[in-house]
């Protein structure tokens, strides 16, 4: 394990921080394109290999992504938990009058169905797990801070709202919903010491939503309620990964 200089790692968070927010500052908001915006953020996160690089680590793994039959399976549990969650906040919000169902889309079939769930797929991995990088992979490893849980967790909650710069202009509950979804995430990321299981959920509820959109249509009819679902499906995710059985303790730096 390495820990580079400390100009060094600040000037890798930056130049990762900056590729991450040139995809929607540039490529949606500037050129109104997104197919750049599509090609910058995939461009963001091959770039963190490179800087892992630099850093003194052997790539993708500066940010606690190591590959194994282990992060397969914190990738699916994450997958599998966040789409509970979705559904349960989607039936939640149905009984509270806080969404209704409109007329359902056509359902795809054959080669449509394929190309809705590679899309889908693909779509919603790459800025998860580009995200997560700069919110919490870079804080949990090639950071190279002595973190206790409870500082980690709040630090990269209160980063992962930061990060959405071109969201802080709104109300409040934005920011408690998006520090929620950042609690949910950084547990499941320190418990494992691994940012495949903050992907399995942040992917997961993406994945969850492109899904939906792409087999019914749910209409909003409480927009100061619904912020409030997502919120409490990701408490219920913050409390299922604290109560999960304590994984047996792993050598890890800086932890």
């Amino acid at each position: 394990m390495s820990a580079a200089p400390l100009n060094r790692r600040i000037a890798a968070f930056i130049v990762l921080f900056v590729l991450y927010q040139a995809a929607e500052g540039v490529g949606a908001r500037l050129l109104h394109s997104a197919s750049v915006q599509a090609v910058i953020m995939i461009g963001s996160l091959l770039a963190a290999w490179p800087i892992g690089r630099w850093l003194g680590y052997r790539g993708y793994d500066a940010y606690a992504l190591d590959l194994s039959r282990h992060s397969l399976r914190l990738v699916f549990v994450g997958l599998l938990l966040a789409g509970l969650a979705r559904l349960a906040a989607l039936f939640w919000g149905l009984a509270s009058g806080v969404y209704a169902l409109g007329a359902p889309p056509s359902p795809p079939q054959g080669l449509a169905l394929l190309i809705l769930m590679s899309g889908a797929f693909v779509s919603t991995f790459v800025p998860s797990i580009a995200e997560d990088i700069v919110t919490r992979g870079f804080w949990l490893k090639a950071a190279a801070v002595r973190w206790s849980g409870p500082a980690f967790v709040l630090t990269a909650s209160a980063i992962y709202v930061l990060n959405h710069i071109f969201r802080l202009a709104e109300r409040p509950v934005e920011w408690i919903r998006l520090f929620c979804f950042g609690l949910a995430y950084a547990c499941a990321a320190w418990r494992w010491r691994s940012l495949w299981a903050a992907v399995g959920l942040h992917w997961g509820w993406n994945l969850s939503n492109a899904l939906l959109d792409g087999f019914t249509s749910v209409n909003v009819m409480d927009a100061a309620g619904a912020p409030w679902l997502s919120v409490g499906a990701h408490l219920v995710l913050t409390a299922t990964m604290l109560l999960w059985p304590r994984p047996p303790e792993r050598a890890t730096p800086h932890s």
